[in-house]
């Protein structure tokens, strides 16, 4: 059995390279030093590697427990948990990329977006800008398919004054691990940036306070960086900012 043995030792060290793999692409990326495409591809790899290093170690686990051999049986065993790792931490997220549109740009009010004016120089310089809507998805189509998929994100309605409004806006946006840029009282508006812990993606927020009947109207527009699909994580975040500013 001198052939398993070594083919044991290859299978670990496979499953070793392939989670180094998952780990290298997302943070070269974040230091700068790895595009946005290959560390993505990085991604991909690492999970149909692990699968492939999976399946063939429980054929070798059934070979293993076939011969009697308890210690090639539980370095198979390690490289099997191993080869899944890379699955069970992307697995998710490409479930949930297919249950949402492919949109990055989300807000509560799709006919007058609140605007980016703080963040206005990071977004011009940002891959997918900062104007509602582009020429792969036309502001009406985009407004369309926020409402069909998120038809819950509605503007909050709050008996706060806009000054008062903001400054709670301001609070709960920092509450929620946000950097916040700019945040004028007056002007009823604060703005904000959010940065993943693996990617280091950006997201920026901006939330609009205008005055109503008896208190004001609040509307928030999370929009990504970089980026075709969001995988629903800007409609969540502005959830949360509802959920929270009204508990």
């Amino acid at each position: 059995m001198e052939e398993l043995k070594m083919s044991t030792r290859v299978l670990l060290v496979s499953a070793v390279v392939l989670l180094v793999v998952l780990l290298t692409g997302p943070l070269g990326y974040k230091a700068g030093l790895v595009p946005l495409e290959p560390s993505l591809i990085s991604l991909l790899v690492a999970v149909v590697g692990g699968i492939l290093v999976a399946i063939v170690a429980l054929g070798y686990i059934f070979v293993a427990v076939k011969h009697d051999l308890p210690r090639n049986r539980n370095l198979i065993g390690v490289a099997l948990v191993l080869g899944l790792v890379p699955m069970i931490v992307i697995g998710p997220q490409m479930g949930a990329a297919r249950e949402v549109p492919a949109i990055h740009d989300i807000t509560t009010d799709p006919e007058n977006p609140p605007a980016f004016v703080a963040l206005l120089p990071q977004r011009e310089s940002a891959p997918n800008g900062f104007e509602y809507g582009s020429e792969a998805m036309p502001a009406e189509q985009l407004a369309a398919t926020t409402r069909q998929a998120y038809s819950d994100l509605m503007p909050l309605r709050s008996t706060l004054s806009i000054g008062d409004a903001t400054r709670k806006a301001e609070v709960i946006l920092k509450s929620m691990g946000l950097e916040v840029v700019a945040a004028d009282p007056i002007d009823g508006r604060v703005e904000a940036t959010a940065t993943t812990r693996w990617f280091g993606f950006k997201d920026d927020v901006v939330v609009r306070i205008a005055e109503a009947d008896e208190g004001s109207l609040i509307d928030v527009r999370s929009m990504s960086r970089v980026g075709q699909s969001d995988i629903g994580v800007n409609a969540k975040r502005i959830s949360e900012f509802f959920s929270r500013f009204e508990g």
